[in-house]
């Protein structure tokens, strides 16, 4: 039995007539007729009641037709899932971002377009640090990322640079240091510092150290924070000052105050969206291309 001989004899049972049937498959009406005589031979059931004007189901035709139909539907939808997913109409994507990432407006924005523009695709988020991200992505755990560290020396990931943004320097309420417009690097060195931990956030981490040294001041850092929420809750506490990106400078609004930084040359964090290079996805590569345009 072929699947053919079923859509034959779905046909003929729902237009109630051989030669309609045959009509409607683009077919003649005798090799339809030993089509369906060869599935009841080889089925050993009278699947049609031949009529004057026609043909009717028999009770083992009502039976079989219930089956085939469902059976035929299923396919039929398999079949238009699997064109869509082709498409990039249909699927799911896994994206990752870091802690501090998530909090610039282009990063929402990619997310959000991304949503209303594929309404047939499932996407789910994912946080974590940026080396832990690639990795995921090498492991083909998640689709893409967007991190802060240009981690490109894995085998198959490829990284594209969307932005550089200003680090801002954070402290509480209060803080002597508030009393100037622009903090310079040398008015650092006395002062406790909050950093992230260098496994957590690399790409900032470096940048601070390599500029502060740069700047002959050395850092007093009494604190490594896990990720930089937590490294803007120690701050909000007093314990001492931190850099974050500017977009974060909106966080702890009422415990904490922003300053830019005068230092050459200027301190900035990079947002990079992290990919697997021969991605055959085409929902994965689709939010790629509409992240890089958001961010344009």
């Amino acid at each position: 039995m072929e699947l053919r001989h079923l859509r034959y004899f779905k046909t003929v049972a729902e237009e109630e007539h051989i030669t309609r049937a045959a009509e409607k498959l683009n077919m003649q009406q005798p090799p339809l007729s030993l089509q369906i005589k060869a599935l009841e031979q080889e089925l050993g059931v009278q699947l049609f009641r031949r009529l004057p004007r026609g043909v009717d189901l028999t009770e083992a035709g009502k039976s079989f037709y219930s089956d085939t139909k469902r059976l035929l539907d299923d396919l039929d939808r398999a079949v238009s899932k699997t064109q869509r997913i082709e498409r990039g109409e249909q699927g799911s994507v896994t994206i990752g971002f870091t802690s501090s990432v998530i909090f610039h407006p282009s990063t929402k924005l990619s997310i959000q377009n991304f949503r209303e523009n594929n309404n047939g695709i499932e996407l789910n988020l994912v946080e974590d640090g940026s080396a832990e991200l690639v990795h995921d992505i090498a492991e083909q755990k998640l689709d893409a990322a967007f991190i802060r560290t240009n981690i490109s020396h894995i085998d198959n990931i490829k990284t594209y640079k969307l932005a550089d943004e200003e680090i801002m320097l954070a402290m509480p309420v209060g803080h002597p240091l508030l009393v100037f417009d622009t903090i310079s690097a040398t008015q650092l060195g006395e002062h406790p510092l909050i950093l992230y931990r260098r496994s957590a956030g690399p790409g900032i981490y470096d940048s601070v150290i390599s500029a502060l040294n740069k700047s002959d001041s050395s850092p007093n850092i009494i604190q490594e924070a896990p990720r930089v929420g937590a490294a803007l809750n120690l701050v909000a506490t007093g314990m001492g000052i931190s850099f974050v990106p500017a977009s974060l400078c909106s966080a702890h609004s009422e415990d904490i105050r922003y300053r830019p930084i005068d230092i050459d040359p200027p301190l900035t964090a990079s947002i990079l969206l992290a990919c697997r290079k021969n991605e055959n996805s085409v929902s994965v590569r689709s939010f790629i291309t509409s992240a890089r345009k958001t961010f344009e």
